[in-house]
């Protein structure tokens, strides 16, 4: 009993906290993809709290202020549609995925493409609300999903890399 009560609370313990590390304000990059050159290009940002992890590609989380205006933003940069955001480990407490998502469905807040193929098949989005509130999150794109489901890349997205195949 007592050896699977220690296994059961590393196994949360590596689950929550040991796989995440903060990303440091002074070395976050803020992006979003421009509608004119489907590039990503950098955007001012305050107030960066952020958490990644070597271990999976989708464990990307971040909050933070843009100054820009919405209606700025909606007109110069893609938005994106089926934004859903990915559960933040409950001590990375300024990203609730829940509350995002129900703001994203009732167009409280815009979901935009931070930037495309962050790993092959993963892409930031970033939701934007009109106070300047930003929470970004990877998540899988169309592509991602076909090839990590075992398929050939369909026409139209990039040759993915051996380690996917």
């Amino acid at each position: 009993m007592i050896i699977a009560l220690i296994a059961g609370v590393a196994l949360y313990y590596l689950q929550v906290y040991a796989y995440y590390a903060e990303v440091p304000a002074d070395q976050a990059v803020v992006e979003l993809v421009s509608l004119t050159s489907g590039e990503a290009e950098p955007i001012a940002f305050d107030n960066f709290r952020g958490i990644d992890s070597n271990s999976s590609p989708l464990r990307y989380r971040a909050c933070y202020d843009m100054p820009a205006s919405l209606a700025m933003l909606t007109e110069t940069y893609e938005i994106v549609d089926g934004a859903e955001p990915r559960v933040a480990p409950g001590w990375f407490d300024c990203f609730d995925a829940k509350q995002i998502g129900a703001d994203l469905e009732a167009g409280v807040a815009v979901g935009f493409i931070g930037q495309k193929d962050v790993k092959y098949g993963i892409d930031r989005i970033v939701a934007v609300y009109p106070d300047g509130r930003a929470y970004a999150w990877h998540q899988i794109n169309a592509c991602g999903e076909v090839v990590f489901d075992g398929n050939p890349a369909p026409e139209g997205c990039p040759t993915p890399p051996e380690s996917t195949r």
